[in-house]
């Protein structure tokens, strides 16, 4: 056990930390594991690979997640923002060079190879967006000469528009969604809250109407006689299946008919297995680490810390939710994965950089200490 006394870097980091919040964050991956147990293996036979292919490489991945999270967990403010902006810049070159030089999956753009690894580097712009985001609107309140407001309004057609080009509906939508919420936080009339609301209706209007993909997932939730709706019959089917307790771990039949059963569907499948009443605990671990990150962003006296915190709240929780809203059938279907979860390298490595962000606005920082940091970064 540390002593408060010990002045090492490890020593202050400890005390500072909320660690409350970190294990929430080590459940919800153990959790994955045992998840991914249930619905990785049927995947992987299809596939003519190992049982446990899935299983083990997310292992893999999960030990450079951990040591991500907490190397950016150490970080300072101005290093956050640093790190944000190189992240950015590079995430939306990615983004870009992905829609010309990506392979298509599924009708879309969104990876680009670099040799046999493959990458998503919308999932790297979400967290630095939103860290860019809060700097811009703290800036703009502290500093009159500072047009901050401006470049947090531009910095939102500058993410999506890229992600609209690949075409990526779902991310495109967390991300308004996250900027809204920052936009509310920020100090915005309700009225301009509203009147952008508004403008989202109509872009997902324009997009039922113009695009073919959008509006056939629309209409196949809305119509469950208009078109191929599989993967939403067998989520459906998996908790009707499961009841509240579950048919037992490995006797899960929805799991061999879901093609993303380790993925997009990893939650129906937790749903037959191990029935309702854990899959309401796994909402009510997700509930508690957004309540967790609200609250610290809450206490903060930071302009900066208390607009990053609940941006990336909000973004692991709306991520969560519509994951979750998916696998119930209570949305279209988004591509979108279960945070910790869901199998993935792309999306456990950016979940680490937006959790580490978040573990390290949330330490106990001076007053003083904010304000010299502050000032330096202002000269």
């Amino acid at each position: 056990m540390m002593s408060r006394a010990e002045r090492s870097h490890l020593g202050d980091w400890w005390w500072t930390v909320d660690r409350a919040l970190l294990a929430g964050l080590g459940v919800l991956m153990t959790a994955g594991l045992v998840f991914l147990m249930a619905g990785g293996p049927p995947v992987a036979e299809r596939l003519g690979l190992p049982t446990f292919h899935f299983l083990n490489r997310q292992v893999m991945y999960l030990l450079p997640t951990i040591a991500l999270i907490l190397a950016v967990s150490f970080l300072s403010l101005r290093h956050i923002r640093r790190m944000a902006l190189v992240t950015y810049g590079l995430g939306i070159a990615l983004c870009i060079a992905a829609t010309k030089y990506g392979p298509e999956i599924k009708g879309a753009h969104r990876w680009i190879q670099f040799g046999p690894i493959g990458v998503q580097p919308s999932e790297f712009v979400k967290p630095a967006f939103v860290i860019l985001a809060a700097w811009a609107f703290a800036e703009g309140a502290r500093r009159r000469d500072m047009p901050g407001g401006t470049l947090a309004v531009l910095l939102l057609p500058m993410t999506i528009v890229p992600l609209i080009l690949q075409p990526d509906f779902g991310q495109t939508m967390l991300v308004t969604m996250v900027w809204c919420c920052m936009v509310f936080v920020a100090g915005l009339h309700w009225l301009w809250v509203g009147g952008l609301g508004g403008l989202g209706l109509i872009g997902v209007a324009a997009a039922y109407e113009f695009l073919p993909h959008v509006r056939a997932r629309i209409t196949r939730f809305m119509d469950k006689e208009s078109g191929d709706n599989f993967q939403t019959f067998w989520s459906q089917e998996s908790f009707n299946s499961g009841g509240w307790f579950g048919t037992g771990p490995g006797e899960g039949v929805a799991k061999r008919h879901l093609p993303d059963a380790h993925t997009d569907f990893i939650f129906s499948v937790a749903g037959e297995e191990f029935g309702v009443i854990v899959c309401i605990g796994i909402v009510l671990l997700f509930a508690f680490i957004v309540m967790r990150g609200l609250m610290l962003a809450r206490r903060s006296d930071d302009i900066f810390c208390r607009l990053a915190i609940t941006g990336l709240t909000a973004l692991f929780g709306l991520q969560a939710c519509i994951n979750m809203a998916v696998n119930t059938r209570m949305m279209p279907a988004k591509g979108m994965t279960l945070p910790f979860i869901s199998y993935g390298g792309s999306s456990l490595i950016s979940l680490a950089l937006g959790m580490g962000f978040l573990v390290a606005l949330t330490r106990r920082r001076p007053r003083t200490t904010l304000l010299n940091r502050d000032e330096g970064s202002a000269h």
